[in-house]
Parts: structure tokens; sequence; C-alpha cells
């Protein structure tokens, strides 16, 4: 065997090493500046540490700061990594488990010798800092699995040597020790990190939270402390971030939702929403708009049972993948071991539907369907239940009975591509109305545990990439990504992420291709040969469901909507009492105009009302008094302090009416 090795660069330059040479070592070769830049590498694009040798022939490409995400991610894991050194520095006895990286930041799960609160946060934070200050290498090293679970089981680390015990044979088992001595701080961690804590910059993350979190999730196992933070390249990204959060906590859906009187959670119906008349008006505009899109569209509305069979459930594949938050009557599953028992329908077992494709294939498959039939576009809002934890529901946002924009059209494979390319043009003239700019692309792959061919996975996602293809959106301008693992068990999907006004990303919007439904529900339609064929089945949905995106339309817009979806569009309200008939007149044929109104005829002064109403997000205050009432007009006073002026009623009227009119309908 040569002791030389072949390292081919990104831009297509090869050099010979020494095999075992490190890509620092590559690095510094190549140059001083480049050596202090690189923070990790990619050899035969799997990503690594740079102090990791090189064994073989490979191609390298070193990443530095200017591979933003890939440093973040980088940057987020050490932040951990540092955290868990600093947690158990300030407190002995507490036992580490995981600490992975997050959209922006970090956590990690202790379990400690007391919970931890937020008071804890400031000096584990100094402690951070102090480990960042010493610069320590963090170094990896392999180690046998019974070595693993001896050291942790020495130092009372039980859930870290119950981990590895259950690591697969064939895994390399890696620790990282945060510095050269043998009795370095170490943790069980896969890897890469940073060439040092140095590497971090000291200002660039805050702790922000602590709470309980379950062993591994099961709330069978022992609760630990979970300990969350932001985690950064530089300060001036954290400081951007901060000011996203307070801004965040300004637009909170639930707050401006209690504000304007739109809804509430409570107890007595966790996970669902109690809708008042306000929320419900606004409701009813975002359906009656999306009913329009949807008949325009040629789609064919349909209404489905809430409950089914488990057995239809099982057909389908659902029962393995979701029993868990399933609703199911009786709550209890038959006393028996035996599957034929359960779903052979003699035992009473029904399930509140979790998603409505099944149900819209057994109305396909209710009479004779031809080619000619096809492409048929069935939708429904149908009202789903999931048994979602009680810690992941989070306002309206994440609930446990949603109403979804859920469809399901029925093609050939030829008129796929004409059919995603359709649902891309309707969805982005929604998100356009509903007042978005932009979104992103993804394509989330074939999972691990899925149902269905090779063959048929390599096809769908194919043909969802040739299909964005021809839209013209696979680009950089539409985020276009391809997202390993991420697709349904029974299809590929493109997801469609909004970003909101103060720039996060939303994942609402999706399109799935399944040829696995139809296949085990057994849909079928004559093709032009005379023989039975399998359509395709497109899953998609713009909104999501109807909760989660309000609270998004909620937070984007900070309440304050467009006319047309706005609960109360206008409000009179009067100077002196001697205007109250004025204003109920003025009420009176606004109404009569189409426009959703109310009067204030309270005692108080205008400045109190013009607050009041300004809270309650009321795009418009029609403010009247005796002149107004004696000339016939109206001070017009648009919502965030614009300019007031003053119209005959007649005109006020018009120009409201003219912006209350849906985008669709102009």
């Amino acid at each position: 065997m040569s002791d030389l090795i072949t390292l081919t660069l990104p831009d297509g330059s090869s050099r010979e090493v020494a095999r075992g040479t490190t890509p620092a070592e590559v690095a510094a070769s190549i140059g001083p500046g480049l050596a202090k830049a690189a923070l990790a590498a990619r050899v035969d694009g799997e990503l690594r540490d740079l102090s990791r040798p090189i064994l073989g022939d490979a191609s390298l490409a070193l990443v530095t700061v200017k591979d933003e995400a890939v440093a973040l991610e980088l940057a987020r894991h050490d932040y951990a990594h540092v955290l868990a050194e600093a947690v158990q520095k300030l407190h002995p006895g507490t036992q580490i488990t995981f600490g992975p990286s997050t959209d922006d930041g970090f956590y990690y799960d202790f379990a400690p010798v007391r919970p931890f609160t937020e008071d804890d946060l400031p000096a584990i934070e100094a402690e951070m800092r102090a480990v960042i200050a010493r610069d320590q290498r963090l170094v990896r090293e392999e180690w046998p699995r019974d070595r693993l679970i001896a050291h942790f089981k020495a130092h009372g680390e039980a859930f870290k040597a119950e981990w590895a015990a259950e690591m697969p044979d064939d895994e390399v088992l890696t620790i990282y020790r945060a510095g050269d001595q043998e009795d370095s701080w170490l943790d069980m961690c896969r890897g890469p990190h940073l060439p040092s804590t140095g590497k971090l910059d000291p200002n660039a993350f805050k702790l922000t939270r602590v709470s309980g979190a379950y062993w591994r999730g099961d709330q069978a196992n022992a609760m630990l402390s979970r300990i969350y933070g932001t985690g950064w390249l530089n300060k001036k990204q954290l400081d951007a971030h901060l000011v996203q959060l307070e801004e965040a906590a300004k637009r909170d859906h639930r707050r401006i939702g209690q504000d304007m009187d739109l809804f509430h959670l409570q107890s007595e119906a966790q996970g669902s929403v109690f809708w008042h008349p306000k929320g419900y008006v606004l409701w009813r505009a975002l359906e009656a708009y999306m009913r329009r899109r949807l008949d325009a569209g040629g789609y064919r509305e349909v209404k489905t049972p809430q409950l089914m069979a488990a057995r239809q459930w099982e057909q389908s594949g659902h029962w393995g993948k979701y029993r868990e938050n399933m609703f199911v009557v009786p709550d209890e599953i038959p006393n028996t071991d035996d599957a034929a028992a359960i779903f052979s329908g003699t035992a009473d077992l029904l399930a509140l539907k979790p998603m409505n494709c099944p149900a819209h294939v057994l109305i396909f498959r209710q009479g004779i369907k031809s080619y000619r039939d096809l492409p048929i576009r069935m939708a429904e809002f149908g009202c789903c239940h999931r048994n979602e934890p009680h810690g992941a529901l989070h306002g309206i946002m994440r609930v446990r009975q949603f109403t979804q924009d859920d469809a399901h059209i029925f093609c050939t494979a030829e008129q796929l591509i004409e059919e995603v390319r359709i649902f891309c043009d309707l969805l982005d003239a929604v998100y356009k109305d509903l007042g978005f700019d932009g979104y992103a692309i993804k394509l989330a792959l074939r999972p691990d545990k899925r149902f269905g061919s090779e063959e048929m996975w390599d096809w769908s996602e194919q043909s969802l990439r040739d299909a964005v293809r021809a839209t013209g959106r696979d680009t950089p301008e539409f985020g276009w990504e391809e997202l390993p693992g991420e697709g349904a068990f029974y299809a590929p999907k493109l997801e469609f992420h909004l970003t909101d006004a103060i720039g996060r990303t939303w994942q609402v919007g999706t399109i799935q291709t399944d040829t696995v439904l139809p296949e085990r529900l057994d849909a079928s339609y004559v093709g032009e040969d005379g023989e039975r064929h399998r359509p395709i089945m497109l899953h998609r949905a713009i909104l999501g469901s109807f909760e989660r995106f309000i609270g998004i339309l909620i937070e984007h817009h900070a309440g304050k909507f467009p006319l047309w979806l706005a609960p109360v569009q206008a409000v009179v309200a009067t100077i002196v009492s001697d205007a109250d008939a004025y204003a109920g007149d003025v009420a009176a044929a606004l109404t009569k105009a189409g426009l959703r109104v109310e009067t204030d005829l309270r005692n108080e002064k205008i400045n109190y009302k013009v607050r009041e109403h300004s809270l309650a997000k009321v795009p418009y205050l029609i403010v009247v008094g005796r002149r107004e009432a004696e000339e016939g007009t109206v001070a017009l006073r648009p919502l965030g302090g614009g300019e007031q002026v003053v119209l005959p009623l007649a005109e006020a009227i018009a120009r409201l009416a003219g912006e209350a009119v849906p985008p669709d309908l102009r």
C-alpha cells in the first residue's frame, strides 16, 4: 500500500499527501490565512473535524464562515458541548444526556441534583465564557463500547451508559475531550466539532430558558431539566436575533388574539380552540376566499366522516404510523394480540380521522372512473384530530383538533407535472393575496421507514424535481433545496416555507406524489387501453390548517389585517352624545354596503376610544360629532396614526367598500 494518497480540491486540482494527513495540515500548506479560517472539512462529502486523519484518496473541501449554514450548525453544536461542561463544573453530580443544535441555537438535557431555574442561567453563561476563553482543543477519540459503558458508570452517568449500551453494533463510538489531559472533561458525541472552544464568539450566545423534558421523550421515563440557548457566529447576529425575538413577543398570536377578542383556549378542551364571534368572522372570510379559489381551480368539494373503522386505517397504513397520536373509540383496544381479530370488523373499534386522504380514496372508488375523468381534484375543509403531547401544544399553532384546507388530485402519470404546475401557480396567488412576498420550496426525500419499492420512490422524487423545474422555481430565488429523509412514509413531498414580516419561516403548503395509498386502498381507473390502472394521488394543501395559518397571519400582520380580512373593519365613534343618531345612520349605511361595522356611543373621551380600538386593531375609526352630523361628513382615521381626512359619507363608504373587496374579486 502506498504511503501517499491523492486529495481532489473543489477547484479540480489535486495534491499528493502522506496517508494520515489531516485537513488542518492541508489548510496550513495552502496558506496561513486559510489555516486560521478553516473550521471543518468535507471529505468525500462527509463533514469531519479538521484534526481527523484522511486515510485514502478523497475529495476535500475546507469549511469556513463563508459556508454560514454549516458554520452555524457547528458553532451551535459546540455551544451545547460547552454548556454541558459548564453545568457539570458548577453543579457537581449533574448527569448529562443529549445536547443537539436547533434552528436558532441549542439545548442540553440534564439530570440535575435539583431542577434548574432561570436564576441559574447567568452563572452558567459566565462559566461558558470561561470555557471559551480557555480555548480548549476538542479532541476526537474512538472508544470500544465496553470502555465507554465502564467510564460512564464509574462517573455516575447512568443515562450515557444506557445510551452507549444501545448503540448499533457496527457504529463507531466516539467521545470528544475538552483538552489534551487524560482527565479532561468529555462527552460521547458523533461530532464533528470546531477545532477548539476558542473558535466560538463568547459574546454571540445567550441562554434563554429552562423547561422540563422526559428522557428520550417518553413520559414513563425520568424528568430532566432542559436548558435552551441561542447561538450565532458573532454578536451582530445575536443582537439581530434578540431584536427579532422581542418583535415576535409583541406579535404573539395568543396576546393579540385576546386583545382582539378572537378566540381563547382552556383546560376543558385542551388542544382545541374556542372561536369567538370576531375570530370566526376572520375564519369565515378566509374560508370563503379559499373556497372561491378552489371553485375557480376546478376542485370538487366533499365532506367525509369524522369516525371511521380502525381496519380502514390499518389498511391505509396510518394505524402503524400514527396509532399513538390517534383518538380511538373505544379508547381501549380489545384484549388480544391477534391483529386479524382487531381488524376483522367484529370489534366496534373506530378512530377519529387524523387526516382526510383515505376517505377521499373511498369517494374516488364510488363508480367506475375512466381516464377521461382525470384529473379529479377533490377538496375538503376537513376537521381532523391528532393526540399531540400536552407539552407540544402551542396556542392555535399546535392543536389537537384542526381543520385542513385539504385536497387530493387523482391523475395519470402523464398529467402529474402539469397538475403540480397548476398547484404552484394557485399557491403563489394565495400567498400573495394574504400578504406574503416570498417563500422557499424544499423537496423532502424518502425516509428510512417507508412503504413502496425503491423504483417507485425514484420515480416519485424525480417527478417532483421535474415538475418544479417546469415551473421555473428550482432556483436560489425560491430557496430550492432537497431534504434527505424528511418525506412522508408513503410519498416524497414538496414543502413550501413562507417568510413572515420579521424574517421567520413557516412550513405551510405541501404537495406529495403518492402511488402507495391508491395501491393499498385499491383505487383504479379504466385506461385508454380498457385495462385497470392505478391513479397517481397528489396530496396537497396551501394553508396547512386554518388554526395554524390564522396564527401565522396574526403574527405576520401583527393583528393589522388587510381590510377584507379584518373581523371589524370600522368603528363609528361619537365625540358627543348629540351625534349618536347620526352615528347609527352612518353605521347602517356602511353595513348596507357590505362592511363589518360597530358603533361606540359610550360617554368617553375620543382619545380613550382611539386608544382602545387601536389596541383591538380596527383598521378604521370613523369619528362623528355635531359638525359631521350637520354636514353629512365623517372623519376617517386609519389604524396606525395615519392622516385623518374628512369626507362626505358617500365618498367614505365608496373608499372603504372598494378596499374591502377580496383580492380575487378585484
